[in-house]
């Protein structure tokens, strides 16, 4: 539902010639910017298509027109229109003087957050991202109001173009009894928001837009004191974050760890590494992919340290159908998903007797793997003293910090047929000790690529391995 968007007084500012057109416009209402360039024809933007509304092109004299019905453009070349949410932006040339506007229609909406209502109240600090125009600032809007209206929150804002309250002293009616402060400078904004900790007593800060690095900075300082913080920052998605030097201590900084020759090849990594160097400012994050569509990030360090390790992390997308009805999906990576990249000569498969549709899982060990996983053949095994006897219902194994002698001594007790390999193309299933296991990233993405099932253990016990052994010996081989 929409607040009233004033929409009159943006066009009352127009050159005379082209507020009739805009006035008469069958699509007014979806409006979403005009744009007037010296000697171009006037452009209105709708989310569908753009229209031009005259065949004259703007004159010094149309410019001039608007700009004298503006307050001050301030040094990030932005005005508005007092107690709206409309904003202009300027275009200068090398002299200084105004060449073209951007007249941007700014609308307060109720009910744009209902999708994301949960994650409020969970009082968790929230990062917002997407790209211009896609949203964010109606968003931010309608949270402050939420928050501080129905959460009974103390909220202030940090509105350093008046974007998000209006242009004017007394804040627009779309922000509720949320409280604003304005930011003269660009440049002061860090400044502004470490004030408002110190002189206000928020539980909750709102940012848009942020930019800089003294701007993340500062949203860690905040962070660190317990406030709440709810920022928007330019960027499609979480990952690209990671490669913006500038943002990227809004999710704990990007380091180099260089390792030792020994841990790098135990993790099977090169020996230069990126790592995430400290506590996210933001706990949670929200991907903007489109107005009714967005994707949750739960847990913000986790999602970080996966993408670092060229993985992807495990995220919610909530999307609104057409009847506006929420639709929850969880996008989590899935081993099973991906085929194998080679094809079986074999016609047989490993598969459990009565629980086709159960990961074996219990306190001592974690399982990576298929529900069914075809065998494959026995070619380059190195397997001393039993090569000759092996046949299509012997357990392959591929062994990664555990004792094989162990192995063969738990198989013989429980009378299953095991080889080894040391080739990963060759095994059935891979078995390691959980910390080894998981900091290999060649080992994961292989078995995430061709569905090979990865059983960790705690430690080098015949009780965890025997376990293991006991699940995989209940699969049989099926013609």
């Amino acid at each position: 539902m929409r607040i009233k968007e004033d929409l009159e007084r943006l066009i009352d500012i127009l050159p005379k010639s082209i507020q009739k057109t805009i006035h008469t416009h069958p699509q007014k209402d979806t409006l979403v910017e005009i744009v007037m360039d010296l000697g171009r024809r006037p452009e209105a933007r709708f989310p569908s298509h753009p229209e031009y509304l005259s065949p004259k092109p703007i004159t010094w004299q149309d410019l001039d027109y608007s700009v004298k019905r503006l307050s001050k453009f301030t040094d990030d070349n932005r005005a508005g229109i007092e107690r709206t949410l409309h904003r202009i932006s300027c275009i200068r040339n090398r002299q200084g003087l105004i060449i073209g506007l951007t007249c941007r229609v700014g609308r307060a909406m109720y009910g744009t957050i209902n999708i994301i209502r949960d994650l409020l109240e969970s009082k968790q600090s929230i990062l917002i991202l997407g790209r211009p125009g896609v949203g964010k600032t109606t968003m931010v809007r309608e949270i402050a109001r939420v928050l501080a209206n129905e959460m009974e929150k103390r909220v202030v804002i940090i509105d350093t173009s008046n974007e998000i309250a209006g242009d004017s002293d007394v804040p627009h009616i779309g922000i509720g009894r949320a409280r604003r402060m304005q930011v003269s400078r660009t440049d002061l904004q860090h400044k502004i928001m470490i004030e408002a900790v110190e002189n206000h007593m928020p539980e909750v800060i709102i940012i848009d837009e942020i930019g800089t690095e003294l701007e993340a900075i500062a949203a860690q300082t905040i962070a660190e004191r317990g406030v709440q913080l709810i920022g928007t920052a330019h960027g499609n998605y979480l990952g690209s974050l990671i490669k913006n030097p500038t943002l990227s201590d809004l999710v704990g900084g990007i380091q180099y760890v260089t390792l030792s020759d020994e841990e790098a090849r135990r993790r099977g990594t090169q020996k230069s590494i990126l790592e995430r160097k400290g506590i996210p400012a933001f706990q949670l994050a929200i991907e903007l992919n489109a107005r009714d569509s967005w994707t949750i990030h739960d847990k913000v360090d986790s999602s970080i340290d996966i993408l670092l390790q060229g993985l992807e992390p495990k995220v919610q997308i909530r999307k609104l159908s057409d009847s506006r009805k929420m639709e929850v999906s969880l996008n989590k990576p899935n081993l099973n998903s991906l085929s194998r990249t080679k094809q079986t000569k074999s016609n047989k498969n490993w598969r459990k007797n009565n629980k086709a549709n159960q990961n074996f899982e219990n306190k001592n060990s974690i399982v990576l793997n298929s529900k069914e996983t075809k065998i494959l053949p026995s070619g380059n095994l190195q397997v001393p003293e039993q090569k000759s006897e092996i046949t299509d219902d012997t357990l392959v194994i591929y062994t990664y910090s555990i004792s094989n002698t162990l192995i063969k001594k738990c198989s013989k007790s429980l009378k299953l047929k095991v080889a080894f390999t040391k080739n990963l193309e060759d095994a059935h299933i891979i078995i390691g000790l959980s910390y080894h296991v998981k900091n290999n990233i060649n080992i994961l993405q292989y078995a995430k690529r061709n569905n090979t099932p990865i059983f960790m253990i705690q430690e080098n016990s015949a009780s965890q391995i025997t376990q293991i052994l006991s699940e995989v010996g209940k699969l049989k081989i099926v013609d």
